[in-house]
């Protein structure tokens, strides 16, 4: 079983989808918690690609000159929520007065600053842009852990600003050190 932050909340902590998930739109997804409390939750998707649009082309639309660094940047599908707002998660080596800090050393920051700081070439050694979010109510995203819904695990660099989204479902089952094919589908409770 992996242990629960600090009072039960997981800001910070990566929650990976069970085998069984039923939303089309969350199955084999890794989700980065950005925020946890008694209100709710709302994280990003971090192994998910949003089709339909670069970055040179998010640019364009925001009226900042995308530079030849701009194509290797790839733009994500956050989540479901609000899909036209964008999140940078970012490494702290950057930050903006409206940047947060989630945890250690990664940020959330939510304005043009960031993509342009990037389109410059001086944003954040890391950072992986997300249109949309993943969000849950109060008490709903424990209850889908209840649920046996997700299970969490700590993050790292490699699972949040790593290149190979399809292993990145995988790699975070192994990291609690489970293999992913003895999972059982049915929720059991001690």
């Amino acid at each position: 079983m992996v242990m629960q932050k600090t009072q039960g909340y997981l800001a910070g902590q990566l929650l990976i989808a069970m085998p069984q998930m039923q939303d089309p739109r969350f199955a084999r997804s890794v989700v980065y918690l950005c925020a946890h409390s008694a209100e709710g939750a709302m994280g990003l998707v971090v192994n998910r690609l949003l089709d339909g649009i670069s970055f040179p082309e998010l640019l364009e639309q925001l009226g900042i000159e995308a530079t030849g660094r701009c194509d290797q940047i790839r733009v994500h599908l956050g989540g479901p929520v609000e899909g036209g707002r964008g999140f940078v998660l970012h490494s702290t080596d950057y930050m903006h007065e409206s940047s947060m800090i989630v945890e250690g050393g990664v940020a959330l920051s939510a304005t043009v600053d960031v993509l342009r700081a990037i389109a410059l070439g001086g944003g954040p050694r890391n950072s992986l842009l997300a249109l949309g979010y993943a969000g849950w109510g109060a008490g709903q995203l424990d209850a889908e852990i209840r649920e046996n819904v997700w299970l969490n695990a700590p993050a790292d660099d490699r699972l949040l600003f790593g290149k190979d989204l399809d292993a990145k479902w995988e790699s975070a089952i192994h990291k609690l050190g489970i293999d992913f094919a003895a999972l059982s589908v049915d929720a059991g409770h001690a």
